[in-house]
């Protein structure tokens, strides 16, 4: 039975102004699994006008009872986990011990926003003049959009929404077109949490949508996750109307693996972070930098361990690689690996789709013999394609993981203490892992890269308010008396001594 989606705006499920629908497929069978609005410029306004309304109400409400509320968020996501894990599996294609794991980020992340509904933290800092007082305070800033991607349909999405509305935003909230079904049945959540009509509004579409978004003059923040290209232009054109823009894009990471590293553990990391979300994820490994000396041994070992890999429909247990999400990207992992046997890359396993007749799949694949000048060791992939690099040393090691245009996430495995603290202080990317591959990050820390993937901010952790929220100082004068900031030091003294 194929779902029918409506876009959600000010507290009513509706179709867009237009009409106008799109389809959502099944990327393991290539059957219609959901029809949903395609939203242009007048849904976009809607919600505008919506989230316009609902905001004074929300900012004045307060932040323990915002915070409340994103803990009821948590207890239904709880409930429905398995029920919105199927629907990503059957939407996207990850298989589900992940989507289950999508799921459970958000749940995590409605409990630590849902706390900072108690803490908000400003602070207070001493002030030159007497009988006078500083602090500084959070404020909301307004209506806030979002744009997402599809690859983590309700995990990345929380990173965004929860502390926004918790900071008191509303929130217009634009998902991927690849998954519209699941993006719906988040947003349900939170009508059923008791969330008031207009602070999250859902509109399902494509570019058009994303577009006016950017440019509405009354929406005053741009989160943007998705890819390079596409971040870079949403950022030019919302700074340009003074917007303020957290990016969130592409990444090119890679493991280091030194001689002295364990090799079972290397393999198990490196074999789950290539090929889990069948290399679908902005910190998925598709570089492996590997020093001379376990080269042999390594590639052994991974060719062994990805020769066990089923893959196949994610809603299966038995599935260890799901498809990727459409056509699109299977045509470009597809062409990328031919560059990779044009540059000169040796292949040595996958390389090519499974016999299956259906669904958008591709078998692991490795390379070795790849140069650190080749476009399959240079650019985004973003499928189950790993290049091997072959290094001498740490230090030669290091100057490739920090060539390329990303710098989201890297790794090293070593039993090297020296090494591994090294590493820590040279890799310039936003996240780095020791003995562990590039996935797995926690929402306690702050996420976010370097270089092409970000834009400097970062989301969760304590720095997640960041984004969604402005900075207030506040001085109150209880002198009772005009007093001047260039007073001297001994005018103070006489003034606080008499």
């Amino acid at each position: 039975m194929v779902e029918q989606v409506r876009n959600f705006i000010g507290g009513t499920w509706r179709d867009a102004l237009s009409g106008e629908t799109f389809v959502s497929y099944n990327p393991a069978t290539e059957s219609e699994l959901a029809h949903a609005p395609r939203s242009s410029v007048s849904d976009v306004e809607q919600a505008v006008e919506a989230a316009r309304a609902a905001y004074p109400g929300w900012r004045l409400t307060p932040a323990p009872r915002r915070g409340e509320i994103l803990y009821r968020v948590a207890h239904i996501l709880t409930e429905r986990k398995d029920q919105l894990a199927r629907l990503m599996t059957q939407e996207m294609g990850k298989i589900l011990a992940e989507t289950r794991g999508d799921v459970q980020e958000a749940i995590d992340m409605a409990y630590y926003m849902g706390g900072e509904g108690r803490r908000l933290l400003g602070y207070t800092a001493p002030v030159e003049m007497p009988n006078k007082f500083g602090m500084a305070l959070r404020d909301s800033v307004g209506i806030v959009g979002l744009i997402t991607p599809w690859n983590f349909p309700v995990a990345v999405p929380s990173w965004k929404m929860l502390p926004a509305l918790v900071a008191g935003n509303a929130v217009i909230f634009k998902p991927s077109e690849d998954t519209p079904a699941t993006s719906a049945a988040f947003v349900k959540v939170f009508e059923d949490a008791g969330l008031p009509p207009g602070v999250l509004n859902l509109v399902t579409g494509a570019g058009e949508a994303g577009a006016a978004l950017v440019n509405h003059p009354d929406v005053r923040i741009i989160s943007f996750t998705g890819s390079t290209d596409t971040g870079i232009k949403v950022y030019t054109q919302a700074a340009s109307l003074g917007k303020k823009v957290t990016l969130e894009m592409g990444g090119k990471n890679a493991i280091i693996v030194l001689d002295d590293a364990n090799l079972d553990l290397a393999v198990e990391a490196i074999t789950w972070s290539a090929y889990g979300t069948t290399g679908q994820r902005c910190t998925a490994t598709s570089r492996l930098i590997v020093q001379s000396g376990i080269k042999p041994r390594l590639v052994e070992a991974l060719v062994a361990k990805a020769r066990t890999l089923s893959v196949g429909d994610g809603l299966l247990e038995a599935t260890h690689v799901g498809p990727l999400v459409n056509a699109k990207a299977l045509e470009k992992v597809e062409r990328y690996v031919e560059i990779g046997r044009q540059e000169g890359a040796k292949l040595m396993i996958g390389g090519q789709r499974p016999s299956s007749e259906r669904g958008y799949f591709y078998t692991p694949t490795l390379f070795t013999e790849v140069r650190r000048d080749m476009r399959i060791a240079r650019e985004e992939i973003f499928g189950p394609v790993l290049s091997l690099i072959e290094v001498a040393s740490l230090d030669e090691a290091i100057a490739v993981n920090n060539e390329v245009r990303y710098g989201l996430s890297s790794s090293i495995f070593t039993e090297n203490i020296n090494a591994a603290f090294r590493a820590i202080r040279d890799l310039t990317t936003g996240i780095v892992y020791i003995n562990h591959g590039t996935t797995g990050a926690e929402i306690q820390f702050p996420f976010g890269g370097t270089r092409g993937t970000g834009n400097g901010m970062r989301e969760a952790g304590l720095v997640g308010l960041d984004s969604f929220t402005e900075w207030k100082s506040v001085y109150v004068d209880y002198s009772g008396r005009l007093q001047r900031a260039q007073i001297d030091t001994e005018a103070v003294l006489r003034q606080t001594n008499s």
